[in-house]
């Protein structure tokens, strides 16, 4: 399994408008294909018990759970934090947290990492100072490994920005658990995310129009899935999937 791209969202239930795998269920209804659990405050079992349910939620889709430090809960999918553990442990996916590029020269087997913070963000006011998308580059420049964008990301422009600079996808949290409609809101994301990858038609010397033939270009849903009631939050239902030719 590769790291993760796209739209990944952070988790953050005190911030979120509803419970928080309704707010998972819409954006994962709404694209969303990876997503981080934090709330490292909760007591283990609450937060294993939480972990189960958001993978309930992703299984449907093929999506992936990574669980925010060392312990996966149940799962082999973590993200630990630049000050530690090293060496990172063995799971099918680590990723880490680095913010400059002494953070990044200590990666060895991580398979991504998150910088940040790239702009401004509610969520660590203070937090910083931005990277911007200048400094954001540079650091991706440099990483051994693929790069989410973190930090303020909240609109299709900026996540635009960021894939240009050669993110492999945007880390989003306020922009989604804020969010009145978590489904549109990701949505939204995910096809400025799909729209920055694709490469753009091309003219040839003879005046025809060709399209770079190198691979299918990702879709996502255009509607928001249904969701059905289980064990206290709905779930999505597997969005159909489409093939656009090259």
């Amino acid at each position: 399994m590769t790291g993760p791209d796209g739209v990944v969202v952070l988790t953050d239930r005190l911030v979120a408008r509803d419970r928080l795998d309704r707010v998972v269920a819409g954006a994962v209804a709404g694209g969303v294909r990876w997503v981080v659990l934090r709330e490292k405050d909760l007591p283990r079992a609450e937060r294993a018990a939480l972990a189960a349910d958001l993978r309930a939620i992703l299984a449907d889709v093929g999506g992936t759970l990574v669980v925010a430090g060392p312990d996966p809960l149940g799962g082999d999918a973590v993200h630990l934090p630049a000050a530690g553990p090293y060496p990172p442990p063995t799971h099918t996916v680590v990723g880490r947290s680095c913010h400059n590029q002494a953070e990044l020269d200590r990666l060895t087997t991580e398979h991504y990492a998150t910088v940040s913070p790239v702009h401004p963000t509610k969520t660590k006011p203070g937090y910083g100072p931005p990277l911007g998308p200048d400094g954001l580059r540079r650091l991706i420049d440099i990483s051994p490994v693929p790069v989410l964008a973190l930090g303020g990301v909240e609109t299709p422009d900026q996540v635009t920005t960021c894939v240009r600079a050669g993110a492999a996808g945007v880390a989003v949290l306020g922009a989604i658990m804020r969010a009145e409609d978590p489904a549109e809101t990701a949505a939204t994301l995910t096809s400025a995310y799909v729209e920055a990858i694709t490469p753009e038609l091309t003219q040839t010397r003879r005046g025809v129009t060709q399209v770079p033939t190198s691979g299918l270009r990702p879709t996502v849903p255009t509607q928001g899935s249904s969701l059905t009631a289980r064990s206290g939050h709905g779930r999505p239902q597997p969005p159909t999937a489409t093939r656009e030719e090259p």
